[in-house]
């Protein structure tokens, strides 16, 4: 039997973090809020995602999300977080729960988009780099949902196509791959509805 991989000491810092702010306690598909979060920290980690990017799919609903209202910290709290997970991590953190999904999806696969701030109003564009950190960010919590809930991908499949396909072109192999093998090959013909998505 081989033993369980070690956690490293900011991932245990995190996971500590999450059950002292009472995300055991949040309910979410597939079972609690913590849950959640650690598996979509996993995927990340399976796609070969550096450890900021894992860090912050570990804490990405926090300050809770354009579609999921729960927050665990206030925003005001981001230099508590960061010296919790890092300024990188949580930065991360703070793009994908600002996002203003209405706003920001429509055109997200235009690298020179505005990315509009939900808790701000203001806009801005982010580096090519933090614009594929939030593509893989934002697919391994859709898929994570669309694998535990298949009333959510029922309801979403066709905006979740859609987002996918705006997605795409700032994915990796794995994350691409996967994204296939769960929700079939995008097609360009798919509505423009966002969904409200954690």
């Amino acid at each position: 039997m081989s033993a369980p991989s070690p956690v490293d000491p900011v991932t245990d810092q995190a996971l500590a973090l999450l059950r002292q702010l009472g995300a055991d306690d949040v309910p979410h598909p597939g079972g609690t809020l913590r849950a959640h979060l650690r598996r979509v920290q996993r995927q990340l980690a399976a796609w070969g995602a550096r450890p900021a990017l894992q860090l912050a799919g570990l804490c990405h609903a926090v300050y809770g999300t354009d579609g999921f209202a729960a927050a665990l910290l206030p925003v005001d709290r981001r230099p508590f977080l960061a010296s919790v997970i890092g300024v990188e991590a949580e930065s991360i953190v703070y793009l994908y729960a600002c996002c203003d999904r209405a706003a920001t999806y429509p055109s997200f696969a235009d690298p020179d988009a505005p990315f509009r701030d939900r808790f701000t109003g203001r806009s801005h564009t982010p580096s090519p780099a933090r614009r594929r950190d939030f593509a893989e960010l934002t697919a391994a919590n859709e898929l994570d949902l669309v694998r535990r809930d298949p009333a959510f991908r029922g309801e979403w499949d066709s905006e979740l196509r859609t987002l996918f396909l705006r997605l795409h072109p700032f994915l990796g192999p794995a994350a691409r791959r996967d994204c296939a093998t769960v929700l079939g090959e995008p097609e360009s013909d798919i509505g423009t509805t966002d969904p409200k998505l954690c």
